[in-house]
């Protein structure tokens, strides 16, 4: 049992775990915040440009086609704030740097570590 319990903890403590953990919570914080967007601010908006922010009055028939609308609309304005605040994130990132061309024996043209002395294929003493 005690072998078990420390699999688990060491799974549990891996920062991937940890990571998504951390992103589920704050996840759920950022949807109220997108969901309040939404409701809020666009809805009403729509409203006012269209006269009815509600489609659920919509039917075909037995069919509730303005609820799916609705469910649409609302989807599509969510997928639109996260692309922006997304894009807004990772405007702000700093670009990964270059990575260092890799050194060239000069005798042989083998690629070698960058603080070779000799090389590994041709055994030439290499210059600093």
């Amino acid at each position: 049992m005690g072998k078990l319990l420390n699999e688990f903890k060491d799974f549990a403590m891996k920062g991937n775990v940890v990571d998504m953990a951390i992103g589920v919570v704050i996840g759920g914080a950022f949807g109220a915040i997108v969901s309040s967007v939404v409701e809020d601010l666009i809805t009403p908006l729509i409203g006012a440009i269209f006269g009815q922010p509600d489609f659920s009055h919509i039917t075909l028939g037995p069919i509730a086609l303005g609820n799916f609308i609705n469910a649409v609309v609302n989807f599509l304005i969510i997928a639109i704030c996260l692309f922006a605040v997304v894009k807004a994130i990772n405007k702000m990132k700093k670009p990964a740097p270059a990575p260092k061309a890799a050194r060239v024996c000069p005798f042989c043209k083998s690629e070698i570590a960058d603080d070779a002395t000799r090389c590994p294929h041709c055994t030439s003493e290499l210059a600093k």
